[in-house]
């Protein structure tokens, strides 16, 4: 089989790709490079497009027997000031998608969707499961609601069979270290952190110290990027198999704050992380963490790799760089 990998020059994509073709998979990267790299795909076949070229999007669909849909932008603090952005990518780019999967007019075809916990907005109850009220409170969530309800809309009317994987924060590198977290600019905190601590970039700013959490931070489930990448070979096989459509969390059903994130920064990297208190930013929740018992039920997947192993593995990948 050969799957299409859009959006497989980035982050989540690039690694999901590697661990396709561990599992003997063919893949085709289909990606415009706006946010992706060239370089997370190297030794793969790659068509350089946007989910908007109707024409090269149909011809690389027509090439595959399933989809892994990782096009998108996804940062919530952009989303607020810029909603038109996030509705054109990911609204209708995902449209874009779907359509020509329909339009290939392929049999048995199979999408797995790169959703986000960013559906459920600021839940009062944890962990999060699966049946917590659907209420997103910036564009960016609203945007992959939309899509996973088209999802299940052209799984009734054309028989497109999907998974939606709705993970937390991604987190790590791959053990290699020869491929991580690429993007221009950053706004992940592990990575921030890391840079700070190395002295590669400012100082830290920490986005609230005043939320209702034991610390005083935000907390969230992070979860490793190689363990998520595992996930999508483990749906995909789950479809192929001829079961239905699911959506599922991704997570480790624990949660970590930002100073216990900044604490495991300064262990691995044995350097202090210079760091300044600033404003929260809008759309942030105080607690995001998964419940991933549906995960664990349906594709046999549970998370590996901690924290600290993300942070290690995140560290190894900026020294090679080098910045």
């Amino acid at each position: 089989m050969k799957i299409l990998v859009v959006g497989g020059a980035g982050y989540i994509g690039s690694h999901t790709a590697r661990v396709l073709r561990s599992a003997g998979l063919e893949v085709l990267i289909y990606d415009n490079l706006s946010t992706g790299f060239d370089f997370l795909a190297k030794g793969f076949e790659m068509v350089v497009g946007d989910v908007h070229d109707n024409g090269r999007l149909l011809d690389a669909v027509k090439r595959s027997d399933g989809v892994m849909h990782f096009a998108a932008n996804h940062f919530v603090g952009e989303s607020v000031v810029n909603p038109r952005k996030y509705y054109c990518n990911n609204v209708e780019g995902g449209l874009s998608l779907l359509n020509a999967v329909v339009d290939s007019g392929k049999k048995n075809f199979v999408i797995i969707f790169s959703s986000t916990c960013a559906v459920y907005g600021a839940p009062a109850k944890m962990p999060i499961a699966e049946d917590t009220p659907l209420a997103p409170v910036n564009p960016y969530g609203v945007s992959k609601l939309f899509f996973e309800q088209a999802l299940q809309s052209y799984d009734t009317a054309y028989g497109i069979r999907y998974a939606s994987l709705r993970y937390f924060n991604a987190a790590g590198a791959d053990e290699s270290g020869e491929i991580g977290e690429c993007h221009e600019p950053e706004p992940h905190l592990i990575p921030l952190a890391l840079r700070a601590a190395a002295g590669f970039g400012p100082e830290l700013e920490l986005y609230g110290t005043d939320y209702p959490t034991p610390d005083g931070t935000c907390i969230r489930d992070y979860t490793n990027v190689v363990d998520l990448a595992e996930a999508h070979v483990k749906a995909l096989q789950r479809l192929q198999a001829g079961n239905p459509s699911f959506t599922v969390n991704l997570g480790t059903g624990e949660g970590s704050s930002v100073k216990e994130v900044i604490a495991a920064v300064e262990e691995v990297s044995g350097k202090k992380v210079p760091r300044k208190t600033v404003p929260r930013r809008p759309g942030d929740p105080p607690a995001l963490v998964a419940d991933p018992t549906r995960a664990q039920q349906l594709l046999q997947w549970k998370t590996k790799r901690s924290l600290r192993d993300s942070v290690s593995t995140a560290w190894q990948w900026m020294q090679h760089r080098g910045k």
